[in-house]
């Protein structure tokens, strides 16, 4: 048994090394790689020829950090563990479930509907699902701690969109795993629901404005999601936590836009003293832990 998981270990390793260096080297329609870089270009485009707050520099503050945290959330952390370690507990579930005799743990299979319906229903289940954890992130302060590296964000830009920390990814993940897979989708769906979400977040966290009309209480916005991350807050655990649709906070009163936000502080109390670097900011959470 124990061999059976170095081995998954082993070739977790391996495996994703490989996808990546194909992601790089090798275009194709499902190409997370390149889909990143060409969607980050075209919202970066966007802020230069048509910015929301035009006193803002072109290459903003903590630019060059936030494209870091893009890539290393997406691509080097799975390289370096997070997609070995996923495999091994998606096996170890699976053996646990084998105790009891199960075997197909998919409860609803939207196999047999027609292909659109299957991704609207992963696209609205999948961003429930992450707007409640967003929540989550905000409520609980052990995972607060970890959140606040997103909200250190002190000039809007669509790169800050994955300036975050990593324990997010194992949060997110760990909690949407189950009640995705009781549905059973294929990976492709996966792929064509990510890189919608990927765009709609870009977009939210852009200094670019586009007035969407009715449309606003449906998809988050610019002009919404810049009150998520206001320093100064009615409330005490946030607002506006919709990741790609506003839908959920106006219908569950959590929305909140009192005027235009373009110039409004962002950040958090006493965000000052919170570090500025990569290393130090993935570190301090850890430590806030341990105190």
């Amino acid at each position: 048994m124990f061999e059976k998981y170095v081995q998954i270990i082993g070739d977790s390793f391996q495996g994703y090394y490989n996808y990546l260096i194909n992601e790089i080297f090798t275009l194709s329609w499902h190409n997370y790689f390149w889909a990143l870089i060409l969607i980050s270009l075209f919202f970066y485009c966007l802020e230069l020829i048509k910015p929301w707050r035009k006193d803002q520099p072109r290459i903003r503050q903590d630019f060059w950090l936030d494209g870091f945290y893009m890539f290393f959330n997406f691509f080097i952390f799975s390289l370096i563990g997070f997609n070995a370690v996923s495999n091994v507990f998606v096996e170890l579930f699976n053996d646990f479930l084998a105790i009891f005799g199960i075997t197909n743990w998919v409860a609803i299979s939207v196999a047999a509907l027609p292909g659109i319906v299957q991704l609207l229903i992963l696209f609205f289940l999948r961003d429930f699902i992450q707007w409640n954890v967003h929540r989550l992130l905000h409520r609980v302060p052990f995972l607060w701690e970890f959140h606040k590296v997103h909200h250190s964000v002190k000039q809007m830009g669509f790169a800050a969109h994955l300036r975050y920390h990593w324990m997010e990814n194992i949060v997110y993940r760990s909690i949407e795993y189950i009640p995705l897979g009781m549905i059973g989708f294929g990976i492709q769906d996966f792929f064509v629901v990510h890189i919608f979400a990927l765009s709609i977040g870009h977009f939210n966290h852009s200094n670019f404005k586009m007035p969407l009309g009715p449309l606003k209480y449906f998809f988050n916005n610019p002009q919404m999601h810049i009150w998520h991350h206001s320093k100064k807050l009615p409330v005490k655990y946030g607002v506006n936590f919709g990741i790609s649709l506003s839908l959920w906070d106006y219908l569950f009163k959590t929305d909140y836009i009192p005027f235009d936000g373009r110039d409004i502080e962002l950040g958090f109390e006493k965000d000052e003293i919170f570090p500025k670097s990569f290393i130090t900011q993935e570190i301090y959470p850890l430590g806030k832990q341990l105190n």
